[in-house]
């Protein structure tokens, strides 16, 4: 569904990212692990069509898509859920979920994909009239997630989802996770917490200094070495 070619891209003269290559199966849940300033933003920005690639291709469904617009990407149904959330806080949750739902193919159905955004998030049913800004942390995560999830995509990159939650609140978004797995909706996951990670995903990659330096099923990694040392603590 997704192939990353020899992707290489930075910001200014800083190269972030350095000839990187990955796929991602239609129906797969894939994680991208590694430290803080690996890259792993840059690659999900670069691959939602926020930053443009240096060299390389990016494409999606068999269509190349590193040389096309953000809301281009949308509208074939790649939903990029980004980090810090990014919401519209002086708009209602309703508002919120709305703007998810502005490609053309899903504005006119989008009722009904807000009825099943709130079947998987009842909080923000009962929260739809206040504004953004207002939520808990846990809350305004569910929210960046069901706008995301409103334009119907196909696949969903998501950044960082647990990132300053309590751990009531991680366990509940990683169940969410599942639930969209199970769904048939194709996940590429960018997330600290590895441990929960690995234990959700089919498979994953390992970046570090802007370099893919292992992947492979989650199994597999959880008994490596160098993951079990450096990102479990074991």
């Amino acid at each position: 569904m997704l192939r990353v070619d020899g992707l290489s891209t930075g910001y200014g003269h800083v190269q972030v990212l350095w000839d990187l290559s990955l796929n991602v199966e239609e129906g797969e849940f894939v994680a991208l692990i590694g430290a803080n300033s690996a890259g792993k933003t840059t690659l999900l920005k670069t691959i939602s069509g926020v930053m443009r690639p240096w060299s390389g291709t990016v494409t999606f469904q068999g269509k190349r898509i590193d040389t096309m617009h953000p809301n281009e990407i949308v509208d074939l149904g790649l939903s990029h859920i980004p980090e810090s959330r990014k919401l519209f806080t002086d708009m209602s949750v309703k508002e919120n979920l709305e703007m998810g739902a502005y490609p053309r193919r899903t504005w006119k159905d989008r009722a009904n994909t807000m009825r099943w955004v709130f079947e998987l998030f009842p909080r923000l049913e009962e929260r739809k009239n206040q504004l953004a800004r207002t939520l808990s942390g846990g809350e305004q995560q569910m929210l960046a997630m069901g706008r995301g999830l409103m334009s119907r995509p196909k696949m969903v990159l998501i950044d960082e989802p647990s990132n300053g939650l309590a751990p009531i609140v991680v366990a509940e978004v990683f169940q969410i996770l599942k639930s969209l797995h199970a769904e048939g909706i194709t996940i590429l996951l960018v997330e600290q917490n590895v441990r929960q990670t690995l234990q959700v995903a089919d498979r994953a990659y390992v970046i570090e200094n802007g370099r893919l330096v292992l992947q492979g099923a989650c199994s597999f990694l959880q008994a490596n070495e160098h993951v079990k040392k450096a990102y479990l603590a074991l």
